[in-house]
């Protein structure tokens, strides 16, 4: 017997996943709405930070290097210096550098500040 809701979610409904199984593919990663929706943020930064998390696990913080992020993203360092700045500038990521030749460690913020 079909509930009273299911002809409604039906047609709303405009994305099937077929075969989709996040664990097996190697897990996935949740960005909150507010990054993926600014306008505020570019794709490459909005990209940065969704990788980010990914390495945070269950942590609040991580440590890839830039050519990690960059090899995982498809992407040249430089960019991935100018997405990170970015980030850091919207306050979404806070970095403590650990000197030359030691990865940093990035500590995520889920709260765009406000404009100005």
């Amino acid at each position: 017997m079909k509930k009273l809701s299911e002809p409604l979610l039906d047609r709303y409904r405009n994305i099937i996943l077929e075969g989709f199984d996040p664990v097996a593919a190697g897990g996935f990663t949740q960005v909150p709405n507010v990054i993926l929706r600014s306008t505020d943020l570019s794709v490459g930064a909005k990209l940065t930070y969704a990788m980010l998390l990914s390495y945070a696990w269950q942590n609040d913080f991580c440590f890839p290097g830039q050519d990690t992020l960059a090899d995982d993203m498809g992407s040249g360092r430089r960019s991935i210096v100018r997405y990170i700045d970015e980030l850091e500038k919207h306050d979404l990521i806070t970095i403590k550098r650990q000197g030359l030749g030691k990865v940093n460690i990035y500590t995520l913020r889920a709260k765009l500040k406000p404009k100005h």
